[in-house]
């Protein structure tokens, strides 16, 4: 039987063969399933992960900060054309500057799309992370003072707008702009501007002490535990935590035929009305990566991104048009994309039977 409850745990059962622990959610035209499997520590260690079990979600995290910027584009507080330099005019150091390639500037919806030409990492992390690939909380000494200073060393790969290069550098500027543009710190921007208008409880920066009780310890791909990640001003990256209950509210949202049926309505409208083509068959909208598949893979549409920290990965999509998504969390450094994406085509191609349908 196809009851969107088996698949979900079906999926949740393989990938605890290969994690430490995960949660799997699957959504079906208004009904959310979300099944864990695995413990949340190796061996006997832990219980076992469910919806309230808090993950390093990683690069998840950049839908959040575009959802920020989609907000304060709406409320007038900045514009996707504004340019960067201008946003943190007040804030860069003494002989900083935003780096420059052709003739448009450097603007906000440029790191929201990754289309700015900045590289992936900050001014000396390339080195170091070829160097020290498992180097322990690679990120936490990128405050503002250091971004900022290094983009006088840094030089765009591309005229900004011309091309996708993804860049964790352009997703955490934007998330530092817009704090800077709000005057709070990214993880009150995410809490004020995404999570109290979805009623978010559990997608933070830091964890309080209740919170920190309820995170699944990350691992290598060997099991051993491996400490947290934190990446200070580059947050808007991918630094948040969350749960896969707060996830499917979240995609909950994404799904809603009606741009008035939640407070995001408006914000999650415009993150989709931008679009950029990243190849004929894929695009980058704010903060989402989209493409359709070949008319001979049915021709769905997918919307989605994927994280990764030191212990853990992520994986969330979804797709309007058929009223499905999937999000799997994982405490392990192991891919659960494949997973992830089985379960959707699944999901948007069989005949499931849901509760109360």
């Amino acid at each position: 039987m196809n009851d969107l409850g088996s698949l979900v745990q079906q999926t949740a059962d393989r990938l605890a063969g290969q994690q430490v622990g995960a949660v799997v959610a699957g959504l079906a035209r208004g009904t959310v399933e979300i099944r864990g499997a695995g413990r949340t520590g190796p061996g006997a260690a832990g219980g076992p992960p469910g919806p309230d079990t808090l993950f390093e979600i990683g690069s998840v995290t950049k839908v959040f900060t575009s959802l920020a910027l989609a907000r304060l584009t709406l409320a007038g507080t900045v514009t996707l054309d504004d340019p960067l330099a201008e946003v943190l005019a007040d804030a860069l150091p003494a002989g900083a500057a935003v780096p420059a390639k052709g003739p448009e500037p450097l603007a906000l919806r440029h790191l929201a799309t990754h289309t700015s030409g900045l590289p992936r990492l900050p001014a000396g992390m390339l080195l170091s992370s070829l160097l020290s690939p498992n180097k322990p909380d690679p990120y936490a000494h990128c405050t503002a003072e250091s971004l900022l200073t290094g983009l006088g060393r840094t030089r765009l790969r591309a005229a900004p707008g011309r091309s996708f290069r993804y860049s964790n550098l352009g997703a955490g500027l934007l998330g530092l702009a817009l704090a800077h543009r709000a005057g709070v710190g990214y993880g009150e921007l995410v809490r004020r501007e995404v999570c109290e208008p979805l009623g978010l409880k559990d997608t933070v920066l830091e964890p309080d002490a209740d919170q920190a009780a309820r995170l699944a310890p990350g691992h290598t791909t060997g099991g051993r535990p491996v400490p947290a990640w934190h990446l200070a001003d580059l947050a808007g990256a991918g630094g948040l935590r969350s749960t896969a209950a707060d996830l499917a509210v979240l995609l909950q949202a994404q799904l809603a035929d009606d741009a008035d049926a939640t407070p995001l309505g408006p914000a999650i409208a415009l993150t989709r009305e931008v679009r950029h083509r990243v190849n004929p068959v894929a695009w980058m909208h704010l903060g989402w990566l989209g493409h359709r598949l070949h008319a001979r893979q049915g021709g769905h549409l997918q919307i989605w991104h994927n994280g990764g920290t030191g212990g853990y990965r992520s994986f969330i999509a979804f797709d309007p048009e058929r009223q499905v998504g999937v999000i799997v969390l994982a405490n392990t450094r192991r891919s659960v994309d494949a997973p992830a994406v089985r379960l959707l085509r699944t999901l948007q191609t069989t005949r499931a039977t849901f509760p109360g349908q």
